[in-house]
């Protein structure tokens, strides 16, 4: 056995391991899916959402939301028939742990891994991949992201077929948040490791074909965890929020394998997609999990955002802010969240933040055709206020218009639910479509597939799927339409 930890673990007592966050374990087929009211004539497609689930009861340690294996959930609309399929994605690691028919990696926070010969030499004292945050599909690949590392390509029918590396480009791998520009189809990345460089980014072309290796951003000389990142015409915006791994004093036992480090503040690095000098902003210390979307101000647009005009330089980022950054059971105290406005002067190195919202929100999404260009409509998932929820948890949905101002919420009652996603309808107008969720009754566990009308959001669904599975509260999903809509005009 490899380098482990001596503390006791219950996982029993993990409450990201019970309730609506339990895993499951059998993977299920099923056509003709039951449909409560009347799925739209124009939503044709595929819902696919990752998450942690973890095949055998964790050892060690488990920390949500970075723990667990990757499990994908599908669900394929085509001429008002459905059906659903789930698969794990299957990593060598996986394979290996379905062999012993026992977890064999501990969590991240253990740093638990086996040796020989419990598993193979090319395994042994190796962390486990975990393409369990994200799904994406990109130059007809179907990839499941982990955190930072090698996503997973999967079948169109979810089967894992290997490691994606990009013909050996991207050997170490990329981030859980890829942002793909609806301009050019490419796909940019980056890469944090704990080893150097600790960061990079990368530019993968519409055909699949990496443009620009992983290119280091010398600014950043030590290991730091960085979850998400944005996209504007000109630069790479990435939030570095002092949270600095110390792996060294975590298998020693003197240290915490992430640790957060306020006195050092939080920096936005705007890396200019050309390859020119990286700039930055620094801010007092805040943790950001996910960005909504960042766009440049025109020379000649009025600035709405904060004063003034914006000279042609300045760069728009809305996201989703914390006080802190809070894993496992040490929270921290309170981490006051909501939804939050960056203006950040490349030429001057400064930011402005302007709070947009106190709401409890998180999993932000946009109209994907929408990256990198002003938006006007977003949605989460959101708390009602009415009852106690978990890191994780929520029992609403919100929706808001940041040009207009405003917001919508539909509390979802009984149903705990989880990241919203855009489906556009073919030829419609900009905002024409439908937000898609997974949702969970926490009184009986049945699961339900969501479809939210997005010009009456706050009535709630107009179709509710039932999944023949229950469906654990995860991640990160898509919706890839069997008709590709252009994209709207920019406003």
């Amino acid at each position: 056995m490899g380098t482990h930890t001596t503390r006791p673990f219950d996982p029993t007592r993990v409450a990201h391991l019970s309730g609506a966050f339990a895993p499951v374990t059998q993977e299920v087929d099923e056509v003709g899916l039951e449909v409560e009211g009347r799925l739209p004539d124009g939503l044709d497609g595929t819902y696919l959402r990752n998450g942690p689930n973890p095949r055998f009861s964790p050892i060690g340690s488990y920390l949500y939301p970075l723990d667990g294996d990757g499990m994908l959930h599908g669900v394929w609309i085509s001429e008002g028939s459905v059906r659903y399929r789930n698969r794990f994605v299957r990593t060598p690691a996986l394979l290996a742990e379905e062999r012993a028919g026992r977890a064999l990696w501990g969590g991240l926070a253990s740093l638990i891994m086996p040796g020989e010969p419990d598993v193979p030499a090319d395994l042994a004292n190796t962390f486990k991949d975990l393409p369990d945050i994200n799904v994406v599909r990109h130059a007809g690949r179907l990839l499941a992201l982990a955190e930072s590392g090698c996503p997973f390509r999967l079948s169109p029918d979810l089967d894992t077929l290997g490691r994606e590396t990009f013909g050996g480009s991207l050997p170490a791998g990329i981030t859980a948040h890829p942002k793909t520009d609806p301009r050019t189809g490419e796909m940019v990345v980056f890469c944090y490791g704990i080893e150097p460089p600790f960061l990079t980014w990368s530019v993968i072309g519409p055909g699949g074909e990496v443009r620009r290796g992983p290119t280091a951003i010398e600014t950043v000389d030590e290991p730091m965890m960085i979850h998400d990142m944005a996209l504007t015409r000109r630069f790479v915006v990435l939030v570095l929020a002092p949270a600095f791994f110390d792996i060294e004093g975590a298998m020693a036992g003197t240290g915490s394998f992430v640790t957060w480090r306020p006195e050092r503040g939080t920096r936005i690095l705007l890396v200019p997609r050309d390859g020119g000098p990286v700039r930055q902003a620094t801010d007092e210390a805040y943790w950001m999990w996910h960005t909504v979307n960042a766009y440049d101000l025109g020379e000649d647009e009025a600035d709405a955002d904060g004063g003034g005009r914006s000279g042609g330089g300045d760069v728009v980022l809305d996201y989703v802010q914390w006080d802190h950054l809070a894993l496992g059971p040490a929270l921290g105290g309170p981490n006051p969240g909501g939804l939050v406005r960056a203006v950040i002067s490349p030429d001057a190195g400064t930011m402005r933040r302007t709070r947009l919202d106190d709401s409890d929100i998180e999993l932000p999404r946009i109209d994907d055709r929408l990256v990198g260009r002003r938006h006007r409509r977003l949605a989460a998932a959101a708390g009602s206020g009415t009852r106690e929820l978990l890191p994780g948890e929520h029992d609403a949905l919100r929706w808001y218009d940041v040009q207009g101002g405003g917001s919508e919420l539909w509390r979802a009652g009984d149903l705990s639910v989880g990241e919203p996603v855009f489906a556009p309808t073919p030829g419609g107008a900009d905002g024409e479509g439908h937000w898609l969720t997974f949702a969970t009754d926490r009184t009986d566990g049945a699961s339900w597939l969501l479809v939210i009308p997005a010009d009456a959001p706050a009535g709630g669904p107009l179709a509710r799927i039932r999944i023949p599975v229950r469906v654990p509260l995860g991640l990160h999903g898509t919706w890839l339409p069997t008709e590709e809509p252009p994209a709207p005009t920019e406003r």
